[in-house]
């Protein structure tokens, strides 16, 4: 049975992959923070609650470096005590990806900065997704794995969720 946990002061149901719970998409209300929206739909929160936790922690989604660096993506992740992996690992086939993982799709280069979209795989129930949080799509749960063309992702190792002892005092209980 999952139990309810708080975090930064939110009640949220904590993920569980093994268990089976669907994941549910979280649409980007903005023009830039699809980090913040991944970060969300991985955990559970909607995004106005994930973007204020991620603003409390200095991580803005006008930021740029948010859209070219890994950092800030894995420190909310960490805040929430989600583990990753270390390293980004070039995409090489469907098959291959974890159950779960951050993608970069639309990968390019602006002025010799890389740039990309963030989306989260998703393989459970023998069924293969993406969660895109675009908000212009049709569906932000996408099936149409072939259309993208990821350049590499970030297994998400561990969904269950520890407070961080950077947590602040009012969360801890």
């Amino acid at each position: 049975m999952l139990k309810r946990t708080r975090i930064s002061g939110f009640i949220r149901k904590p993920y569980n992959h093994k268990v089976g719970i669907i994941m549910k998409p979280v649409v980007q209300l903005e023009l830039t923070g699809c980090a913040i929206v991944s970060v969300a739909a991985i955990v559970g929160l909607s995004y106005p609650k994930a973007k204020l936790i991620a603003n409390s922690l200095g991580i803005f989604a006008q930021d740029k470096h948010l859209w070219s660096e890994t950092s800030h993506v894995r420190k909310l992740l960490g805040h929430f005590g989600i583990k990753t992996g270390s390293r980004e690992i070039p995409f090489r086939s469907w098959e291959a990806l974890p159950d779960l993982a951050l993608l970069s799709i639309k990968w390019h280069l602006e002025k010799g900065h890389p740039y990309w979209h963030w989306v989260v795989f998703v393989r459970e129930n023998g069924q293969c997704y993406v969660l895109d949080s675009k908000k212009s799509l049709r569906t932000n749960h996408r099936t149409d794995i072939g259309r993208m063309k990821p350049k590499w992702y970030i297994p998400v190792i561990d969904t269950q969720p520890h407070l961080t002892t950077d947590a602040p005092k009012a969360t801890r209980r």
